[in-house]
Formats: C-alpha cells, sequence, structure tokens
C-alpha cells in the first residue's frame, strides 16, 4: 500500500505565534484517518498550510504520492490531486454548479466531465441541484454533500475534510457520513478533521490521531475516538503528562528579578 500524504516535521507559525509544531502522518491510499484536537490546537491550521494558503511560515515537508506540495501554488497542488471540503462553503450566486463542475473537470483534463457530473449527482443525490448557483440557498447538510459530490467527481489523491460535520443536526451528519463513505477508495487517502467523535459512529476510519497545541499526541484505532468521547481531552492531557498552555505561559513571578518599580 503507497502513501497518499506524507508529513514530516511539518511547522507552521503566524503572526510570531507558532501553531504547528513538528507533524509527522502518513496516510496511505485507501484509508480514513481523522484528526481530532480541543478549539486552538491546529486542526484548521493544518488544512489551510496543507491547501496552501498564504500567511503562514512553514517548515518541514508535505508530499503527496511523493511530489512536495509546500513550494506549490494553490492551483498546481489541486492538480496534484489535492481537493478540500470546507468548513464553511462559499456561495457563489449565479455560477450553476453544472457550469462550475464542467469548468473544473476541464481545468484537471478529465475525461467525459458531463457523464461524471451526472453520475456522481444522481450517486450523491445532487442532481436537482445542478442547474442552480453553487451553494445558493442550499442547507448546512446541502452544502457539505455537494463538497463531497464535487470531490467525486474530480477524483482527488487526497481529500482533506475540514471540520465536515460543523454546524450540522444529527439526521444531516447521517447524510454527509454516508457521502463520505460513497467517496471511499483504494485511489484516494482521506485526512479527517473534526472536533467532535459524533461523525466517527457513521464513518468509521483507519486511524484517529489527537492534535494538541500543534502536536500529534496519540494516535490509534477508532476506539480512541470513543476514549476521548468518555473523558475528553483534558483527562487525556493528565494521562499523558501534557500541562495545558496557559499554564506553561504564566509562571510564578519572581520576586527578587520582577520588581515593580524598576524603570
Amino acid at each position: 500500500m503507497t502513501t497518499a500524504l506524507a508529513l514530516t516535521n511539518l511547522e507552521a507559525s503566524a503572526g510570531g505565534r507558532q501553531i504547528l509544531n513538528g507533524i509527522n502522518l502518513e496516510i496511505p491510499f485507501g484509508e480514513v484517518h481523522a484528526v481530532m484536537g480541543p478549539n486552538g490546537s491546529g486542526k484548521s491550521t493544518l488544512c489551510h498550510v496543507l491547501s496552501g494558503k498564504t500567511g503562514y511560515e512553514i517548515t518541514g515537508s508535505a508530499r503527496l504520492d511523493g511530489d512536495e506540495l509546500l513550494a506549490l501554488a494553490v492551483h498546481d497542488r489541486a492538480r496534484l490531486g489535492l481537493i478540500q471540503c470546507f468548513q464553511y462553503p462559499t456561495e457563489i450566486p449565479g455560477l450553476r454548479l453544472r457550469e462550475f463542475m464542467l469548468e473544473a473537470a476541464s481545468e484537471l483534463g478529465i475525461e467525459n466531465g458531463a457523464a461524471r457530473i451526472v453520475e456522481a449527482a444522481e450517486q450523491f443525490d445532487m442532481t436537482r441541484f445542478l442547474d442552480r448557483s453553487v451553494n445558493d440557498d442550499l442547507s448546512g447538510g446541502e452544502k457539505k454533500r455537494s463538497e463531497i459530490f464535487q470531490m467525486a467527481v474530480l477524483s482527488p489523491k487526497v481529500a482533506l475534510l475540514d471540520e465536515v460535520d460543523s454546524g450540522l443536526d444529527i439526521d444531516a451528519v447521517r447524510e454527509v457520513a454516508a457521502a463520505v463513505d460513497e467517496m471511499r477508495s483504494p485511489e484516494v487517502g482521506v485526512l479527517m478533521i473534526t472536533h467532535y467523535s459524533r461523525i466517527l459512529r457513521f464513518v468509521i476510519p483507519d486511524r484517529v490521531h489527537v492534535l494538541i497545541e500543534g502536536k500529534i499526541v496519540a494516535s490509534g484505532g477508532p476506539e480512541l475516538a470513543d476514549t476521548l468521547e468518555a473523558g475528553g481531552y483534558e483527562r487525556l492531557r493528565a494521562e499523558l503528562g501534557l500541562q495545558a498552555a496557559e499554564e506553561q505561559k504564566a509562571p510564578a513571578p519572581d520576586p527578587f528579578s520582577e520588581l515593580p518599580f524598576e524603570g
């Protein structure tokens, strides 16, 4: 089994603040890996760095099927086979979904794009939206399902799912989870970023990784998500001997060196 995505000592900072602190991760083709973590742990930053969002100082390596990503522009990463499903999909009034997908398929050199769009639309129940504006007047669940549909048409090598369950009720989570499962194949590796374990009840990941303060501090099978559900991140911190960030940044004052009247 070959590696779809390989991250080696990936670090990122912005505005002088370190966010990712040496991420090492391998996702083989055909596998779904979930990255979980509390708010502020660096989950969305990881997606931003991989997809090419500017504004970060980055070191380390991110290789897609052997090709280095980090020096490439966003569109070149897409051409290599990296596609992101966004936490908050953008509405594009006036641009029909069918036209958008035909243009994207043509740009990537996908043959029989029109037929693939029709087939995928039937598979993901998107036929009724093909001649409507992209994401315009869609529910949260419909927008996320549209993103998965787009991925299915464009056949990425690596799919980044950034909190695809965010803001959805339980019925919509089930629908989106079913769409993610439909997308699984031996030709794609999936990195699923999530804050909660509820979607993992319906999409069973091959591996679960826990990201805290920009580091992967634990990895395991699907049962790791159940452990987090039962005890939360603070219990895991305690078990691993991790100190909370605010505690690290606020040491007790030294009365002999921090004199209030020094000029």
